[in-house]
């Protein structure tokens, strides 16, 4: 599958920061050049804007790029211009702070995420997403239901990523608008539905009682094949945080494989989600 507008946009910003250090310039220089603020050299080089074309070919010979270099960069702006993303369709329902993620995650080679207490959209039952829109006392949920059902489609592409989840026990103990077993047993029986059917998929739960010293807030790793600078997606109540930087992405890095150490191995996962449905059917308390 071609990357998105959004990921051939990044990929573009990573091709003008490298060009323009190995020029060994500065962003206000390359903006005193344009005639423009640094802060917009920022955007372009991060991918949250686009480059017009005539502005990237004077960029190119300021540089002094070559020419498999600048057709590279060439290409990049005018693909990233016309083409549109895979989930576009309910764009409006999505923050604008997050269109970055959906826009690149079908782009994406592989996806770790962990969650502590809550299920993120990939993994949502229909019931679970209702619940919790009803929960918040939104208006209209169906943009956001077909948002949601847009995103699962990622696990159908014909070289989907490898989307690995590591999901904390509380996770499935704390549904939304409070304890509803039935919530929870239809969320747990759709989870075991997805490993059977995608086998790029994995879903590891971390148990109360292991040996950690703390778990991490949420966060989620993305990785790429296309020249994409990897990057930590991290969600918090005002938006969301996008970190590429190569120390901090290492500790990230860090921090999953110590979950990941911790949580509980596929097949044992699957034992543990077929004790909690029994539990969750028999109606007993969380």
């Amino acid at each position: 599958m071609p990357s998105t507008v959004t990921s051939r946009r990044k990929q573009l910003g990573n091709e003008i920061r490298r060009a323009r250090s190995a020029a060994g310039m500065t962003q206000q220089e390359v903006a005193d050049f344009l005639g423009c603020g640094q802060g917009k050299v920022n955007k372009i080089e991060s991918g949250a804007v686009s480059v017009k074309t005539a502005e990237l070919k004077r960029l190119l010979e300021l540089f002094g790029a070559g020419k498999a270099e600048s057709d590279l960069m060439l290409e990049l702006a005018s693909s990233s211009s016309t083409q549109r993303g895979q989930w576009s369709g309910y764009r409006s329902a999505i923050p604008q702070w997050f269109r970055t993620f959906t826009d690149l995650e079908p782009a994406a080679t592989e996806v770790l995420s962990w969650h502590g207490e809550r299920i993120p959209g990939p993994l949502q039952s229909e019931h679970y997403m209702l619940t919790q829109f009803t929960e918040d006392r939104v208006a209209d949920v169906t943009p956001l239901v077909r948002n949601r059902l847009d995103r699962r489609k990622v696990f159908d592409l014909d070289r989907p990523p490898y989307y690995r989840f590591i999901l904390g026990e509380g996770a499935f103990h704390r549904m939304p608008g409070g304890a509803q077993p039935a919530v929870a047993l239809d969320q747990v029986e759709h989870l075991l539905q997805l490993e059977r059917r995608y086998p790029r998929v994995f879903v590891h739960v971390l148990p109360f009682d292991v040996r950690l010293p703390f778990v991490p807030n949420d966060f989620t790793i993305m990785r790429f094949g296309d020249g994409t600078k990897d990057f930590i997606f991290v969600e918090h109540v005002a938006g969301g945080l996008y970190i590429d930087d190569d120390q901090d992405f290492e500790l990230f890095v860090d921090a999953w494989d110590r979950l990941r150490g911790a949580a509980l191995e596929r097949h044992d996962t699957v034992d543990h989600l077929r004790a909690l449905a029994d539990r969750f059917r028999a109606g007993m308390d969380f």
